[in-house]
Parts: structure tokens; C-alpha cells; sequence
């Protein structure tokens, strides 16, 4: 019973800040939403093993892929506010949220090998959060919340062709979606 409540109230939290982007099924923010209605979902359900015989084989990838992502966030957070320059600029475009405003393409750090080290980021948290207590239904939820990170990352790449034009090409050419060398 307290999982339901907290599931409806996170979702609450969640329409509320997506509000403009589900308004936009064009949007990358529409799937966002989706993306992390799975992984508030996917911790309700394993929150309770979150500290369980911590040495066992799948504990000890649930820290590793979130150590991962907190590190890609962090990062990604820091290059996007400092180099990607977020200005009023894009504030066209009301379904992006401060830190996706960016005016200049960020191509350096995580940057230089990935598009996406942020989605990287929660690709890592929702398999390191399934990891902690792995499980038919938890994996249906890792891989819904994968689902829509995928189409989430291809829609933001649309438009950032939009406004970076044949530069953002150019560097979809030289770098992979998720992983260096490999997505």
C-alpha cells in the first residue's frame, strides 16, 4: 500500500514537471515522463533489497552501474551548463527544461565519445536499480524505461538537427549513442 502512494505521488511530481512535454508527443520530454514512471516503478519494487547480501554477484553490478551513472550525470550536468551555454535563446522551444537549452554543442568529455552520456546515466541507474533484486517484472521494467530512452534519445536527436543543424550530423558521425565504440 505505501509503494501505491508513493508511485502516485512521485507520478504527481513527475506530470507535473513534464506537464508542457506531455502536452508534446513530439517532444523527447514526452518519453522522459514514461522513462521515469518505469524506474520510480522499478525502485518501488526493489527498494526493500537495496542493501541485501551486498557482496552477491548482481549487488556488485547494481553499484558499479549506479556508481556509473552517477558519475555521467554529474558530468554531463557540469559540461552542459558550461560549455553548452543554456540561454533564454531556445526558450522557443518551452518543453526543454533549463539545462537542454544549451547554444552551444558540447563535444568534449563523455561528449567526445557519446551523444547521450546523460541517458547513459539513467540507462545505468534503471539497470543498476533492476540489478539490486533482478526479477521477471523488474526486468519488463528496466527494459520499458530502455524502450523509451531509445526513442527518447532519437527524438532529442531531431531536434538538435533543428537548431544545430549540419554540425550536430557531423558529429553523429563521429560518435556513438550510448556507449563509446560500441551504441
Amino acid at each position: 500500500m505505501v509503494e501505491a502512494l508513493v508511485f502516485v505521488a512521485a507520478s504527481a511530481g513527475l506530470a507535473y514537471l513534464s506537464r508542457r512535454s506531455l502536452r508534446a508527443p513530439r517532444s523527447h520530454g514526452f518519453y522522459r515522463f514514461f522513462a521515469w514512471e518505469f524506474i520510480v516503478a522499478l525502485l518501488l519494487l526493489n527498494w526493500k533489497c537495496w542493501f541485501q547480501d551486498p557482496a552477491s554477484w548482481h549487488q556488485v553490478i547494481s553499484w558499479l552501474l549506479l556508481t556509473a551513472s552517477a558519475v555521467l550525470v554529474l558530468h554531463g550536468v557540469h559540461l552542459l551548463q558550461r560549455v553548452g551555454k543554456p540561454s533564454e535563446e531556445r526558450d522557443d522551444d518551452v518543453t526543454l527544461i533549463r539545462i537542454e537549452k544549451t547554444t552551444t554543442l558540447v563535444t568534449v568529455g563523455a561528449f567526445k565519445y557519446i551523444r547521450h552520456p546523460m541517458y547513459t546515466s539513467v540507462l545505468c541507474l534503471a539497470w543498476g536499480v533492476f540489478f539490486k533484486n533482478p526479477s521477471g517484472p523488474g526486468a519488463a521494467l528496466a527494459l520499458a524505461a530502455t524502450i523509451f530512452l531509445v526513442v527518447m534519445a532519437k527524438v532529442e536527436e531531431a531536434e538538435c538537427i533543428r537548431f544545430f543543424g549540419p554540425a550536430y550530423l557531423a558529429y553523429m558521425r563521429q560518435t556513438k549513442m550510448f556507449l563509446p565504440f560500441v551504441v
